[in-house]
């Protein structure tokens, strides 16, 4: 059983269609047309406008107070725990007591490594977790290879190796992925921080709709200036001209931010490969003859090394750069004249000369050439955060002008047809 069939009037509905269709063939109907697109173009620009300025300065502020000093605490937990298992097998060359320097910098690694993972989780909680939980079973295998070094154990320096080798296969893979993914969070920003398309596109479609609507006047009144009309396109100059110098200012900044971040990121991969190269170089001597791999390694790493110090020298030729491939060739060096001792059986005098002021001079130009970069990095930020000053606010008052300009001026020619 089917209900009633209701009959839709479309009478009305056709002269409705009929009065707007006849209202728009009239020039005034077409000028109070005009009006309204104006009006809305002007907010819509302005609006487009303020958000695409929002997002850059939003962008920037991450970069300045989040991503990258989340990056710089993923690095420093790579750096720590990296430092602390080379002063770990340097500490465990001494034999017996180990020097209290030794002892006292891999306490201050540990606490620093945790001290950065505490401040990387909060925002990568899960990349985090191999660290937290893995952590304390390497510190529990450095102290129980102490106990047994101190007591003139053997045994020793098989809990050393396996502690080493938990970081290479495990913590130091898993803070490698940690400050893969804050990089990646610095670069988003500053993707996201670039030239703003879309608003200055429909900024320069709105003048030019101002511009069409003037000499659209011009022919149908025969007055060649309307003034509501030329405050109107004034103010969407201004603010087209606005938005778009002060973006390519700002993406100026961003791609010198880039080359800053760019020349960290190499500094802090070459600080890291210092490291890994003093271990292997530390561990070659503690496995006392059978540390053919570790050796193997240190050369692999020393070449990388050589590279990296070679792009940051090309990215920014600094004089912590200069000082740090010095050290690094009297460091090498050094390292030849230890093997040579080494597989000459003069092991002691190999362990005396493992003591050299090369490496730590390698890593303090290292960690000065990161600050500046940070530094020049930091810079750059803060310049396009100034660019953007004020843009907000001047483009909605712009946008508001022109709305009230071209409203203004078409009035005035409406009223002439009453």
């Amino acid at each position: 059983m089917g209900g009633p069939l209701v009959v839709i009037d479309s009478q009305p509905r056709q002269a409705l269609v009929r009065r707007v269709t006849g209202l728009a063939r009239s020039t005034p109907g077409r000028l109070s047309l005009i009006a309204v697109v104006l009006v809305l173009a002007s907010l819509a620009s302005g609006s487009l406008a303020t958000w695409s300025v929002n997002r850059q300065e939003q962008a920037l502020q991450d970069l300045a107070t989040r991503s990258e000093p989340l990056a710089h605490a993923a690095q420093e937990v790579y750096r720590s725990l990296q430092d602390a298992d080379a002063t770990a097998a340097s500490a465990f060359l001494s034999g017996g007591l180990e020097p209290t320097q030794l002892r006292e910098r891999y306490e201050a690694d540990i606490a620093q490594a945790q001290a950065a993972l505490s401040v990387a989780t909060a925002s990568s909680p899960d990349l985090t977790a191999t660290l937290a939980a893995q952590l304390p079973v390497y510190t529990g295998l450095i102290e129980t290879a102490r106990t047994n070094n101190r007591q003139g154990f053997p045994v020793g320096a098989a809990y050393l190796r396996e502690a080493s080798g938990l970081m290479r296969t495990q913590l130091l893979p898993a803070a490698q992925e940690l400050y893969r993914a804050e990089t990646d969070r610095v670069a988003r920003a500053q993707d996201e921080a670039g030239f703003p398309v879309a608003p200055v596109l429909v900024a320069l479609a709105f003048v030019i709709g101002l511009v069409l609507t003037q000499r659209y006047l011009t022919r149908k009144t025969n007055r060649l200036l309307n003034i509501g009309l030329l405050v109107a396109t004034s103010a969407a100059v201004v603010s087209l001209l606005w938005v778009t110098t002060v973006s390519v200012l700002v993406m100026r900044d961003v791609a010198d931010s880039r080359t800053a971040s760019a020349k960290v990121d190499v500094l802090a991969q070459a600080r890291i490969a210092t490291l890994t190269a003093r271990g292997d170089e530390t561990l070659t001597l503690v496995a006392r003859g059978a540390g053919q791999a570790y050796e193997k390694s240190f050369v692999e790493v020393s070449q990388r090394l050589e590279g990296q110090l070679e792009q940051a020298k090309r990215l920014d030729d600094t004089e912590a750069v200069d000082q740090a491939m010095r050290h690094f060739r009297q460091w090498q060096q050094v390292h030849q004249r230890i093997r040579e001792a080494d597989d000459a059986g003069q092991y002691n005098d190999a362990v005396n000369l493992i003591d050299n002021p090369y490496f730590d001079s390698l890593d303090s130009d290292l960690v000065r050439a990161i600050g500046q970069a940070r530094q020049d990095f930091s810079d750059e930020v803060a310049v396009a955060r100034a660019s953007l000053a004020g843009t907000v606010v001047g483009v909605l008052v712009l946008a508001v002008i022109s709305a009230a300009g071209s409203t203004m001026g078409l009035w005035q020619r409406l009223k002439e047809y009453r």
